[in-house]
């Protein structure tokens, strides 16, 4: 059984981290879990903060 993937958009650009799609451009792999990010990660369009993300509610 697979675990659901959560999605979180920027506050500032609403650009989207889509667990399951990860942000291979910043070296973030495929599953990983936006609490799993490194809290230095920043937004790839705005340079906003990780805590600049919300929960997108499905």
């Amino acid at each position: 059984m697979s675990i659901a993937t959560r999605r979180y958009q920027c506050r500032f650009c609403s650009h989207v981290y889509d667990e399951s799609r990860g942000d291979p451009d910043s070296g973030i792999a495929p599953g990983t879990r936006f609490e799993d990010i490194p809290d230095d990660w920043m937004c790839p369009e705005c340079g906003a903060g990780k805590d600049d993300y919300e929960l997108i509610e499905a």
